[in-house]
This record gives C-alpha cells, sequence and structure tokens, in this order.
C-alpha cells in the first residue's frame, strides 16, 4: 500500500472522500457493500475504470451479483473474477512480518469489537484468561486503539502482570507479528480472527450475531469457530448478542486448551518465538 485515505462518517455511512487530492484514479475498487452511495462516492473521484457490485460495467458478459447468503472471501473473489481479475478465495495467507513480536509464544485474547453486540463480556474473557494461565500458558491481552478501559478491566480481573497488557493499540506490524508467532488466538468475530488465519495460527473465534457461514474462517482443525445457530442479529447493535451470550466458558476454555499443547507440571514460563506452538497444518 502506497497510502492510505482516512475517511469515517458516523453511524457507518459512507463517508466523503473529500480529502483526496490527487489526480483522478487509475482504477477504483468499491468494497464497502453493495449500495450506490459507496460506488458514487468513488464515481466523484472520475476514476478511469470503476468496479462496483452497484452499477457494473454494462461491458461485462457476467456481471457480479451480490448474494446475502454467500460467504465474504467468495463473495469478493466472485466480484473480481467478473472483472476479469483471477482470485481464489483459498489463497488467504500473508508471510509473517519482519517485525519482532512483542509477546512470542504468548496467547493472544484480543476481547475487543468495533460493535457491542460482537463483544463477549469482560468476566468471562477473564475468566479464560485465568484458567489459560493455570493450565500454565502465557497470556497477553490486546486492544484496539479506544479499548483501553476493556483491556484493563480484563487484566484487572484475570490478574494479568502489566507486561501481558498490550493496551493502546497495537500498530499494525506489531499486532501482525503477535498474531504471526503465537500459539493461540481468542476473540470475537474481529479483526484479529481473520488476521490468525492469515498467518495459520490457531484460533477461537466466538460468534454472533453473525454466522461463521458468511463470516467465519475456513474449515481446518485449527480453526474453531463457537456459534450458537439462531436468527441472525445486528453485527453494529450496541449490546451483546443473545446468540453470543449462549457461548459459555467452559466451552470456550475446551476449545482453546484443545488446540494448546499441554504444559508439564513444575515446567518453567515458555518464552521464545516456538515456545507453546502447537502442530497444527498450515
Amino acid at each position: 500500500v502506497d497510502d492510505i485515505l482516512p475517511a469515517h462518517a458516523p453511524g457507518r455511512a459512507v463517508p466523503a472522500l473529500d480529502g483526496w487530492t490527487g489526480p483522478p484514479p487509475d482504477i477504483a475498487v468499491d468494497l464497502h457493500g453493495n449500495g450506490p452511495e459507496s460506488r458514487d462516492a468513488l464515481a466523484a473521484l472520475a476514476p478511469r475504470r470503476l468496479l462496483a457490485h452497484a452499477q457494473p460495467d454494462p461491458a461485462l458478459p457476467a456481471p457480479p451479483v451480490w448474494r446475502p447468503d454467500q460467504h465474504e472471501r467468495e463473495r469478493w473473489c466472485d466480484f473480481l473474477a467478473a472483472y476479469g481479475i483471477p482470485a481464489d478465495p483459498a489463497d488467504l495467507r500473508l508471510p509473517p512480518p519482519d517485525t519482532p513480536s512483542p509477546a512470542p509464544g504468548a496467547v493472544v485474547v484480543h476481547p475487543g469489537a468495533e460493535a457491542a453486540s460482537r463483544r463477549w463480556p469482560a468476566e468471562r474473557f477473564a475468566d479464560l484468561v485465568r484458567r489459560l494461565r493455570t493450565a500454565g500458558h502465557r497470556v497477553v491481552v490486546t486492544g484496539g486503539p479506544a479499548e483501553d478501559a476493556l483491556v484493563l478491566e480484563v487484566a484487572a480481573r484475570a490478574g494479568l502482570p502489566e507486561r501481558d497488557v498490550l493496551r493502546g493499540g497495537l500498530p499494525f506490524g506489531e499486532l501482525s507479528a503477535l498474531v504471526a508467532h503465537a500459539p493461540l488466538v481468542v476473540s470475537g468475530d474481529t479483526g484479529p480472527a481473520h488476521l490468525a488465519v492469515a498467518h495459520a495460527t490457531p484460533s477461537v473465534t466466538l460468534f454472533g450475531p453473525v454466522s461463521p457461514h458468511l463470516w467465519g474462517p475456513p474449515g481446518a482443525a485449527h480453526h474453531i469457530a463457537l456459534w450458537k445457530p439462531g436468527p441472525p442479529g445486528d453485527p453494529h447493535g450496541d449490546t451483546p448478542d443473545s446468540q453470543l451470550l449462549r457461548i459459555g466458558t467452559d466451552e470456550a476454555v475446551t476449545a482453546a486448551l484443545s488446540l494448546l499443547r499441554p504444559v508439564r507440571a513444575g515446567a518453567p514460563a515458555r518464552k521464545g518465538s516456538d515456545a507453546g506452538v502447537p502442530t497444527a497444518p498450515a
């Protein structure tokens, strides 16, 4: 990526791209959704070519079709294929970054998510952290730039030492390295879960209100998606989703320990990038 143009709008609305000061782009791709608002925001930049679900290029032999029941990976790969760009939804891997991990070999627990509907309760995350530490595993807790209060609450409830509380929102390179060199990531349906898939790091993801059929990891033994089927809820809601709350701590701890190597009684605390990494398929 050569440059990033921050663009935000209240209520998840489509932002204006007034910050763009360069010449018309050669190509603009609308990855926001399937509505005309995001397409029109890009069209205002007068790109030479615009790729979008809304009002696709009429010259396409088979224009992209938005299917609400389709997994995100397949949806966007089909979208690119409609525009003549080969894309494989199974080609997910990212190389590990050159940045060193701030906590190599530690289990990563990420309790936050953009919307409250996708946040498992802090006390349950804290219980999970305590029980993983009791089993002999080092655990670090992470959060986004605006999630310090949540991170500190989980850490205080779990009795984590200060060195294992990664507050403030890690720069992406450090977060990527942390996930790439972790034996396990436990989180809700949010960014670090997808990053774990990209680095083939074992993961336990707590789903609700959206089914893993739409947003979840690929089928693999080292990725466990916990989900209680039911009517779909609001992924941007202001309260924890009822289906997410049906996932108990015992279930999450059992899933996490199933992906971790047992720690021998009396063994020293694990250190180093290879400590505690399970033998799981890449």
